[in-house]
């Protein structure tokens, strides 16, 4: 199975990679989701670290579980070869109805076929008031009109 574009990455497909991921996530299904990293994936996110495909699907379904009306936009940073670092921030409620902005950023690396090999992520997160939301499409895959991170001066 590949999972294209497939590195080396050129700034288009760098970007297309980030987007492709980004509508994966927004898509909040773990199981379509962690079909887009290896089976031996390594991922750090805050105090967990998955090893393996299975560990990043449990992971994302604790994660949509916990965070409803989740919403993320993901920016390209930089790339090189097989590796992309990005910068990202999403909104969500939790089960009492408190907002939540986390931005963070992460690096990815990605075998031959595209898959993703390692994932580590640096998030931080503060609650915010509902009338402060700034990510209020559909759920599901952010629209090609709506605002950038850097639009949204976030």
């Amino acid at each position: 199975m590949s999972r294209p574009p497939l590195p080396p990455f050129t700034r288009e497909t760098a970007i297309e990679k980030v987007r492709l991921a980004e509508d994966g996530w927004n898509s909040r299904d773990a199981a379509k989701v962690a079909l887009a990293y290896t089976e031996d994936t390594r991922w750090r996110n805050r105090v967990e670290f998955a090893t393996s495909r299975e560990e990043a699907q449990a992971f994302l379904t604790r994660k949509w579980n916990k965070e409803l009306d989740y919403r993320l936009i993901k920016e390209l940073w930089a790339f090189t070869g097989n590796r992309i670092a990005v910068r990202y921030a999403y909104e969500y409620h939790d089960d009492s109805g408190q907002w939540f902005r986390a931005y963070g950023n992460e690096n990815w690396a990605f075998a031959p076929d595209g898959l993703m090999q390692h994932r580590h992520a640096s998030i931080n997160e503060m609650p915010i008031r509902e009338e402060d939301r700034k990510f209020r499409w559909p759920l599901g895959r952010r629209p090609d009109d709506h605002p950038s991170l850097s639009d949204l001066g976030l």
